[in-house]
């Protein structure tokens, strides 16, 4: 990947790999919205070319980076929407160097494990697909975000139903936005179900959990 130097420890260590800076996203590129609407669709053959710094950087901003100094309840407000401005939702990056989670605030990825877990981004029932994408997003919820929010008391979020359908909402938000910035830049994306006991590797606390991930690259043989 442009301007990245390669993770050369496979022991797992997040300790041993750099955080990556992300650059500024780019408005330059890509298509209108509405050629964008026009061109949306999932594409699951997708190729082994990795992404320029500058598409990954510009893909997880349009995802959900930092729109705004002050959204609803005083707090930065971001590309996607989410319940109470909770900001629930945390993206890991699975790529080949390894496992990163994406600091929308600092625009850097944050190490977490110096393994490729692309794979892991699929289920046992997905595995005859290819599993070569560059990119997978992880999508993660955190519940005690969820539930400690300065919304909080609004009605019914309270209530567990209601706070899976939030975390479940927010991620098809998010994702949404994937799938718009792949059709404006010839790129290809594929929202599916992933393996949940990936959470083992990404250690997560008990109130985080694995929700679905994304495919995303260049398009592949079709």
């Amino acid at each position: 990947m442009d301007n990245m130097e390669p993770i050369q420890s496979s022991t797992g260590e997040a300790s041993k790999m750099p955080p990556i800076q992300l650059l500024a996203p780019s408005h330059d590129i890509g298509n209108s919205v509405f050629a964008a609407f026009n061109e949306r669709k999932t594409i699951r053959e997708i190729s082994e070319r990795p992404l320029s710094l500058q598409v990954l950087s510009s893909l997880l901003w349009a995802a959900y980076g930092v729109n705004r100094k002050t959204g609803p309840f005083g707090i930065p407000g971001r590309t996607a929407a989410s319940a109470s401005n909770s900001q629930e939702i945390d993206l890991y990056v699975a790529m080949s160097e390894g496992v990163f989670l994406y600091d929308a605030f600092k625009s850097v990825l944050q190490p977490i494990l110096a393994e490729d877990l692309r794979a892991r981004a699929l289920n046992p029932a997905q595995k005859g697909f290819q599993m070569t994408a560059p990119v997978q997003l992880i999508y993660v919820a955190d519940l005690h975000r969820l539930t400690r929010t300065a919304g909080y008391n609004e009605p019914g979020l309270h209530e567990v139903d209601v706070q899976k359908s939030y975390y479940f909402v927010d991620t098809g938000l998010i994702a949404g936005n994937v799938y718009l910035f792949a059709a404006a830049n010839g790129l290809a994306a594929w929202f599916h179900n992933c393996d949940k006991t990936i959470d083992e590797k990404l250690k997560l606390t008990t109130h985080q959990r694995v929700l679905f991930a994304q495919s995303v690259g260049y398009p592949g043989k079709q």
